[in-house]
């Protein structure tokens, strides 16, 4: 072999040597950053010791002497297992992004700072009480302690991005609920998008896809459940009493529904102190439990879907840009600067613009309303005083349901609908949270009302006291599952739209079904995966299929609806709904179809009765609804079978249907991207209990489950056990911990764990001694 070639092998091969060399000295490094988990560490401003275990998921039970010990520590945990979710949340809430990331994520920060989330959590630092600052500055001292204690890596996110971590702030943890609010209050954009569709459709469809009820209200509130909009934010929860159960004691649960991905949104926790001993879901940044129990009373969270928000088309004055109509004549525009730091390139300085009514969101390009006019934002969460964090303290702190029903009152934005229950066997529901008293409803409050007269402004709010709610004992049953919740006869405008009650009816039939209840029962209702509205649609044109290809249309007429990973049956439905879907709607729509579409099963059937919308507006000639279902049949049956094969006996739910863990950081870098999504085949579907929402195929037959329930919880009052949970995902947020995912095959086949208090491997905390 020739000299050169052999000095070039061996130059190869050190290289490769020192590449590997290079990648494990890397990994090495990067698992200096896991979490230091047991040993002795001094820090500052704690009054005693505390003690730390994790059991072997990584849960960690807190056990120390005051509260504001307990809250330290979680503060110190949540930094080592979590600490770039909370910069990125804190971040994103500042509208800060953009300082770290580069101006892709600019207009995401021109939002954050044309709400001024950032700002209202500062208020509510400023105004909150003594006991809350104190909450929140030992959390924030727990933080910095890690911080200042940290001597590995950081987490791998911030090398990739190029940054470290500031010091926390008790506003950094306010400003989680702030975005809580956002992400789940919807109407703003709703609006947009039927002012957009009233534009654009024929008059008689867009009645049908928006304004026309799909089931009757009973109650004059302006509409009946219309419309079901592509909902992103979904849960469940329910509560019986100690008459209905085994243990002769209240049981509740409770699955709020989120996008999926890692980290976890959720990170479990035990706080003990002599005082009382909490048990539940954190959110990295909040030093509370936001769902579980203090051993007195447990308490739960669904959203309510409510219309807290309304946008307002301010009139420009003709010739005074700077000014717009108001009912007492014009009136300037307020402006704030705000400046944006970029990274890799120069700040930006833009003005930010509100008129009396609230920020102008249409300076986002939310809506292109011309020069004459702008949309201006009216919501809830904007008002001042906003007491929210306070009333979740006093939530921890309750002893009782009466204690509970008292901290609601400071409850104000987002609105939820809040399930509860207590060791004494009370059980209750409130939709807690500020509701907008309007002058006039302006079109069922579907689309932006003129800002200019006044008459459609805000009159104050909903009294608490005439919120939905109502107090439970033994023998009651009480369900919420975004569904309509208000009792017969009430009257007060909630929202025109509210969403499908398909769950809701689930899961009270599956009360009915199993007396008394327990535990077991309730993990096997939550895990439950039957799809009411997709089977009725198959069965509706089952003769139609039967037609077109008889062993189909035998799969279809042999389903009971359920939604499995092995079935064949669901997908073959799903696929047919979305291309029917299409066939129907699209070329009316246009571009319009592609962020309207989300599953409205009822709103297809609906078109489909009525029969105008089936005749293709491209062609010359005339198709029938027959024609347009039969067409996406068949082009169904095409799809899966150039997808899966020839054999639909061989297709299956879960070869589509697979649910992604995606990271928001390594997500957008190949190879580690697959490396670190989970990608399960999962069950359920966008009705069911166990929800499994996927996003509608833009192309092909793939059906990526992207949003539902991130964690399971149950607890009865009577079992000794505790309250038990399941998490999708793991507590860690470092992609090298063996608790980053490991929770995951759990969570998607139902399994289910108590947290009863870690006896494992012990981190102690001791307070640094002052000087003499």
């Amino acid at each position: 072999m020739a000299k050169w070639l052999r000095r070039f092998l061996f130059a190869l091969i050190g290289l490769i040597v020192l590449a590997g060399l290079a990648g494990l000295g890397g990994w090495l490094w990067l698992r200096t950053g896991l979490p230091r988990i047991e040993g002795e560490i001094i820090v500052p401003d704690i009054a005693a010791t505390v003690t730390i275990q994790r059991d072997d998921r990584g849960v960690p039970t807190i056990r120390a002497q005051t509260s504001s010990d307990a809250y330290f520590a979680l503060g110190f945990l949540h930094a080592q297992d979590r600490l770039f979710q909370m910069d990125a949340m804190r971040r994103l809430g500042a509208g800060r992004l953009a300082e770290v990331i580069g101006p892709n994520v600019l207009q995401t920060d021109r939002l954050m700072r044309t709400l001024g989330l950032y700002a209202s959590a500062e208020a509510q630092v400023a105004a909150a009480s003594p006991a809350l600052k104190q909450a929140l500055e030992a959390y924030s001292a727990g933080v910095n302690a890690f911080l200042g204690n940290h001597d590995g890596a950081w987490p791998p996110e911030f090398y990739v991005l190029g940054y470290e971590p500031e010091l926390w702030q008790p506003a950094d943890s306010l400003v989680w609920g702030r975005l809580m609010a956002l992400d789940l209050s919807g109407n703003w954009q709703s609006e947009v998008t039927h002012k957009r569709l009233r534009e654009n459709l024929p008059p008689f469809l867009f009645d049908l896809l928006v304004t026309s009820p799909a089931v009757q209200a009973a109650q004059n509130d302006g509409g009946g459940a219309a419309w079901r909009q592509p909902i992103n934010e979904a849960s469940n929860s329910w509560v019986i009493g100690g008459a209905l159960s085994a243990s002769a004691s209240p049981v509740i649960a409770n699955d709020p529904h989120l996008g999926l991905g890692l980290p976890a949104t959720w990170y479990l926790a035990r706080l003990e102190t002599p005082e009382m001993i909490w048990t539940g879901a954190t959110a990295p940044g909040l030093p509370f439990i936001l769902i579980g129990t203090n051993g007195h009373v447990a308490w739960t969270f669904t959203t309510t879907h409510s219309d807290t928000q309304d946008l307002f088309e301010e009139r420009i004055v003709a010739d005074r840009p700077d000014h717009y109509d108001a009912p007492t004549g014009p009136m300037p525009f307020e402006l704030r600067q705000e400046v944006f730091r970029i990274k890799g390139q120069e700040d930006v300085t833009l003005v930010l613009r509100s008129t009396r009514h609230g920020p102008v969101v249409s300076d986002l390009d939310v809506d292109d309303t011309g020069k004459s006019s702008v949309l201006a934002l009216t919501w809830t969460a904007l008002l001042p005083k906003d007491r929210t964090p306070e009333a979740l303290l006093a939530m921890n702190e309750a002893r009782d349901a009466a204690a509970l029903e008292v901290a609601l009152l400071d409850f104000h934005a987002p609105q939820q609908n809040i399930v509860y229950a207590d060791s004494e066997g009370i059980s209750g529901f409130v939709a807690a949270g500020r509701v907008p008293l309007r002058k006039q409803i302006y079109e069922s409050s579907r689309v932006p009302a003129p800002g200019w007269s006044g008459a459609y402004d805000w009159d104050g709010l909903l009294p608490f006291a005439e919120l939905p709610q109502m107090r439970g004992g033994p023998t009651d049953r009480i369900v919420t599952a975004n569904n309509d919740i208000r009792l017969p006869g009430y009257r007060a405008f909630i929202t025109a739209d509210w969403p499908d009650d398909t769950r809701a009816r689930q899961i009270k039939a599956l009360l009915d079904q199993n007396k008394p209840m327990d535990l077991k029962h309730f993990q096997a209702m939550q895990m439950d995966n039957h799809t009411a509205p997709m089977l009725a649609f198959a069965q509706k044109w089952l003769d139609l299929a039967k037609r077109i290809a008889p062993e189909i249309g035998g799969m279809l007429a042999a389903w009971d609806g359920r939604v499995e990973r092995d079935l064949a049956a669901p997908l073959i439905a799903t696929i047919w709904l979305d291309r029917t879907a299409r066939n129907l709607l699209a070329d009316e729509m246009k571009t319009d179809f592609e962020e309207w579409w989300f599953w409205q099963v009822d709103r297809i059937e609906k078109a489909l009765a009525d029969g105008r919308a089936c005749d293709d507006v491209a062609t010359e000639t005339t198709e029938t609804c027959d024609e347009i279902v039969s067409a996406a049949l068949k082009q169904t049956i095409a799809d899966l079978t150039a997808a899966f094969g020839a054999d639909p006996t061989a297709w299956q739910w879960g070869a589509s249907h697979r649910a992604h863990f995606r990271h928001p950081v390594f997500r957008n870098i190949p190879i580690v991207a697959e490396w670190l999504d989970a990608d399960l085949p999962s069950d359920g579907d966008f009705f069911s209990v166990n929800r499994g929402t996927a996003t509608p195929p833009r192309e092909g037959v793939m059906l990526s489950h992207v949003h539902g329930p991130g964690l399971r919880f149950v607890h009865d009052f009577g079992d000794a056990t505790g309250p038990h949970f399941s998490l999708a995902g793991g507590q860690s947020g470092h992609p090298l911990s063996p608790h980053y995912a490991d929770w995951l095959n759990d969570w998607r086949d139902g399994a289910y764990r108590a947290i009863t208090g870690a006896a494992g491997e012990e981190l102690v905390l001791k307070p640094q001694q002052s000087a003499p």
